[in-house]
C-alpha cells in the first residue's frame, strides 16, 4: 500500500474516531453546560433578589405577609421567599420536585438562607427540568452539524497539506525507481524539495546510482577487453594443435588429446564470443531501425536448427496466427534472442518432445512464448535462470550463457520476458514486445 494512501487512510479514519467519539459524549457534554448554565442563571436571579431586599427592604416581597411566591403563567420558574428557622443554613442547588397549584413539577431549585434585621429567611429559584433540557437536541444537532462540518473541511486541508509534503517522495520514486533503466543516465537533476529527509533521501539515490554505474563500466570494459584479447591467444593455439595433428610423427593416443584440448578451446571460444557479444549489446553498439516479420524470423532459425530437432525427434508448432510487423528492433539481436530460446527448449526437452511457438496480445501488447515439454525448472533455479554462468540443469553440458544473452537482448530491445515453468511438465518463456512498434 502506497504512503498516500495510508497518510489518507489514517487521517480520515483518525477524524471520524473523533466523530463517532464527539457523538457519544455529545448528549452529556450538552445536558452539563445546561446544567451549569441553570446554576448561573439562577445565582444571577439570587443575586437580584437579595440585591432589591438590600435597596428596598424586605417588605418590597413580603407587603405584609409572611411569605412571598411568584410563578411565571407556565410554571417554569418561581421564586419563593419565607422565613427559616433561625438555626437553618442552606445554600444549594439541587433537583427536587414541588406541588404547584395539585401539579407536581420537577424543578431545578436554588435554596439559600439567608439575614435580613437579624431574621433568618429562605430564599427558593427554581426552574423546571423540562425547560432546562428543551433545547438539548436542537443544540445537539446544531454542535454535530458545526462539528461535521469542521471535521471535513479539516480533512480537506490535511489531504492537500499531505499530498503536497509527500509529493517530492513521488517524484523520487518515479524519477529514479519506477521509469529508471539500468545502466543509468549520468547527470541526474535533484528533485526540488523542502523536506531535508527527502533532499537525502534523493542525493543518496543518485550518489548509489552513480556508484552503480561506475562499477557496471569497469565490469563492462574489463568483459569487453577480456574476451577480445582472448580470441587471439586461442586462435593461435588452434592452429598450433591443428598442425599437431597433422604430423605423421603424432601417435593415436597423442592426436586423441589434441583433439580434446581442441574441443575445449572450441568451448573457450564460443564463451568468450557470447562475452563478447553481451558487452556489445550493453554499450548499444547494435542499432534498432529494422522491421521483422516473427513468422519469417522463425522460419530462418529452424532452417539453422532443424537438424537438432531431428536428432532428437521433437516435434515443433508454429502457430503464429497474427500477421504483424515489429519495427524498430535489430534483426541479428532478436534472431539470436529466439533462437538461443529454441535451442534451450531442445537441449532440456525430453525425447519425442514438443515445442510450441505461439503469439497473442496481452493488455495491447504483442507477445511471443516458446514453450516446450520437457523437465521444467525448479522453483529454486528460476530466480538464477537469467544469470551468467548458470546452468539450469547439471545433466547437460553449458556454462550458462545463453539465457544471460537472452536477457541482455531483452533489455536492449525493450522485451519484458516473463517464465513460467512446471518440474516434470514444462517450460514457457513469454517475450511481450512492449518497445518496438508493431504493425
Amino acid at each position: 500500500m502506497k504512503l498516500s494512501t495510508k497518510l489518507t487512510l489514517f487521517i480520515t479514519g483518525s477524524k471520524l474516531a473523533i466523530v463517532g467519539l464527539f457523538v457519544l459524549v455529545l448528549p452529556f457534554l450538552i445536558k452539563e453546560i445546561a446544567s451549569n448554565y441553570t446554576n448561573f442563571s439562577l445565582r444571577n436571579q439570587q443575586k437580584k433578589v437579595l440585591h432589591n431586599i438590600n435597596q428596598k427592604g424586605i417588605n418590597y416581597y413580603f407587603e405584609g405577609e409572611n411569605n412571598y411566591g411568584s410563578y411565571t403563567m407556565l410554571k417554569d420558574e418561581y421564586i419563593a421567599l419565607e422565613l427559616a428557622n433561625p438555626k437553618l443554613k442552606l445554600d444549594t442547588i439541587r433537583d427536587t420536585r414541588r406541588i404547584v397549584e395539585q401539579d407536581t413539577i420537577a424543578y431545578r431549585v436554588l435554596s439559600h438562607t439567608f439575614k435580613k434585621d437579624q431574621v433568618n429567611y429562605l430564599l427558593e429559584i427554581g426552574k423546571t427540568t423540562a425547560s432546562i433540557n428543551l433545547y438539548n437536541k436542537e443544540l445537539q444537532k446544531f454542535a454535530l452539524y458545526v462539528l461535521i462540518i469542521l471535521i471535513a473541511l479539516s480533512i480537506v486541508i490535511d489531504l492537500l497539506f499531505t499530498r503536497q509534503l509527500i509529493k517530492p517522495l513521488g517524484q523520487i520514486i518515479k524519477t529514479r525507481l519506477s521509469n529508471n533503466r539500468f545502466p543509468f543516465k549520468k547527470n541526474h537533476e535533484k528533485i526540488s524539495t523542502t523536506t531535508a529527509d527527502f533532499s537525502y533521501l534523493d542525493q543518496s539515490l543518485i550518489s548509489l546510482m552513480n556508484q552503480i554505474n561506475d562499477a557496471f563500466e569497469k565490469e563492462r570494459e574489463f568483459t569487453a577487453n577480456a574476451s577480445h584479447e582472448f580470441m587471439t591467444p586461442i586462435s593461435i593455439l588452434q592452429n598450433k594443435m591443428e598442425n599437431l595433428l597433422v604430423e605423421e610423427t603424432a601417435s593415436e593416443a597423442v592426436q586423441e588429446y589434441i583433439i580434446d584440448m581442441m574441443k575445449t578451446l572450441e568451448r573457450l571460444k564460443k564463451i568468450s564470443r557470447s562475452l563478447l557479444l553481451i558487452s556489445r549489446i550493453e554499450n548499444e553498439q547494435f542499432s534498432r531501425q529494422e522491421s521483422i516479420e516473427p513468422k519469417k524470423l522463425f522460419e530462418e532459425i529452424l532452417e539453422e536448427i532443424r537438424h537438432r530437432l531431428e536428432e532428437r525427434n521433437i516435434r515443433i508448432e508454429i502457430k503464429l496466427v497474427h500477421n504483424k510487423v515489429i519495427g524498430h528492433i535489430n534483426h541479428d539481436l532478436l534472431f539470436q534472442l529466439f533462437y538461443n530460446l529454441i535451442n534451450n527448449a531442445i537441449k532440456f526437452n525430453k525425447e519425442n518432445g514438443k515445442i510450441t511457438i505461439a503469439d497473442g496480445f496481452e493488455k495491447e501488447n504483442y507477445y511471443v512464448i516458446v514453450e516446450d515439454s520437457g523437465k521444467g525448472i525448479s522453483a529454486e533455479d528460476m530466480p538464477r535462470i537469467f544469470d551468467r554462468f548458470k546452468k539450469v540443469n547439471s545433466e547437460h553440458s553449458g556454462y550458462g550463457l545463453g539465457l544471460a544473452i537472452v536477457k541482455s537482448i531483452a533489455n536492449y530491445l525493450n522485451i519484458n520476458v516473463k517464465l513460467s515453468s512446471v518440474p516434470e511438465q514444462g517450460t514457457t518463456f513469454k517475450t511481450i514486445f512492449t518497445g518496438p512498434d508493431i504493425k
